[in-house]
């Protein structure tokens, strides 16, 4: 079936079903570790490639297929490589398309353990990142090297949702002929689609917003099918894969997606304005607020602001874990993506391994109070939060 003739809403809830011969009306899970051949000769066909079908769980599973052919086509992709987490997705990235002697530029406002993997990891095997700041396009020309060939960013950021003009910088990866990914995991295809921007690859932990209510670990790498291939080869070989339970949940997250992104955009813009209000915080970090310095781009490239914020105190360290250790209803956690609102103090948790120096670049300070805000009625989050503020 054409998928592309359809809207959004109905792509995530009927996009890659294949009923078996039981007639089943919701996705069945396929908990197996291999499957069975007709004969010797099938089973040859199978894996030489001359015949599509399951072969062995690590890269061919129904389940997992589905979830792979919903969310390509949410994402207005080709192909879609399910991957065990977010991080693995990264990994399998880098290590299906770049070799010994490449060179990425990435942005400094990524997750943390970003930054471990390419420095600590994909540095050890020769591969250089340099990193640039989000927003400025020129830091970005100027780092291209030769040898570069992947360009990698986050847009909103963690966790000071920085945004990118993705069209832009397209257009410079292409014109120096390198790759661009974009993590879309604050925003998911629900409220941005990198692709139709002009970018290569959209990246996503599943764990987040396409799952929605914190039950498993996953991750995607979305894009054409001849990027995807050297991804899927490496994910083949390797196994860093995600499990048939595992999507088989992530199916029944993105059936919700686009009524749980408006929902998280509309509470997150009414605490964000509130906390604006509050005479203790000294900045918040949120696209939806005319302040945020990417504002008007946001509204441009985003059809909404997402779920995620934070925001700065005075006082440094003691005055955020304050605030932080007072909240009754929001979870002390480093995830994200709930419906449950998550709180977390990013300078000692998701960026926590980064040096002082890295932390000083990434704009992540001591006072820095990280927030993805949940279902909840936002009058009690208010009231959790002004607990610790005063």
């Amino acid at each position: 079936m054409n998928w592309d003739e359809f809207e959004f809403e109905t792509r995530a809830v009927r996009a890659g079903q294949e009923r078996t011969n039981e007639g089943e009306h919701s996705e069945p899970i396929f908990p197996t570790s291999s499957f069975v051949f007709e004969s010797a000769a099938h089973a040859a066909a199978r894996f030489s490639g001359e015949e599509p079908g399951n072969i062995y769980s690590r890269f061919t599973n129904p389940t997992v297929r589905t979830f792979e052919q919903r969310l390509a086509a949410l994402e207005q992709g080709e192909r879609c490589v399910a991957t065990a987490s977010g991080m693995a997705a990264i990994l399998s990235t880098c290590m299906g398309l770049l070799k010994a002697g490449d060179h990425i530029v990435c942005s400094r406002a990524v997750f943390g353990t970003t930054v471990v993997l390419l420095n600590n990891f994909m540095g050890k095997f020769g591969v250089e990142t340099s990193f640039v700041d989000l927003t400025d396009l020129q830091q970005w020309e100027a780092a291209i090297r030769p040898n570069t060939r992947l360009l990698l960013l986050e847009t909103p950021s963690n966790p000071l949702t920085q945004i990118v003009d993705i069209q832009a910088l397209a257009e410079l990866a292409h014109v120096r002929d390198c790759l661009l990914a974009v993590d879309n995991c604050f925003c998911t295809p629900a409220l941005q689609q990198p692709l139709a921007l002009g970018a290569d690859i959209v990246i996503h932990s599943a764990t987040k917003y396409l799952d929605g209510q914190g039950r498993g670990v996953g991750g995607a790498v979305v894009g054409s099918d001849t990027v995807m291939e050297p991804i899927y080869s490496f994910l083949r070989s390797a196994g860093p894969t995600m499990s048939p339970f595992n999507a088989w949940i992530f199916l029944k997250g993105l059936e919700t997606l686009s009524l749980r992104m408006q929902a998280h955009s509309a509470h997150a813009m009414e605490l964000a304005t509130w906390l604006e209000q509050q005479p203790q915080v000294t900045r918040v970090n949120f696209p939806g607020l005319a302040s945020h310095p990417q504002h008007d781009l946001a509204r441009r490239q985003q059809s909404g602001f997402g779920g995620v914020l934070s925001f700065e105190l005075e006082g440094g360290r003691d005055a955020a874990w304050r605030v932080i250790d007072a909240t009754r209803i929001c979870s002390i956690t480093a995830n994200l993506g709930d419906a449950k609102t998550t709180i977390t103090h990013p300078a000692t948790t998701t960026h926590g391994r980064l040096s002082d120096d890295e932390k000083k670049q990434a704009g992540i300070t001591d006072g820095l109070i990280r927030v993805a805000v949940g279902l909840e009625s936002v009058e009690d989050l208010k009231r959790d939060i002004a607990r610790g503020l005063n």
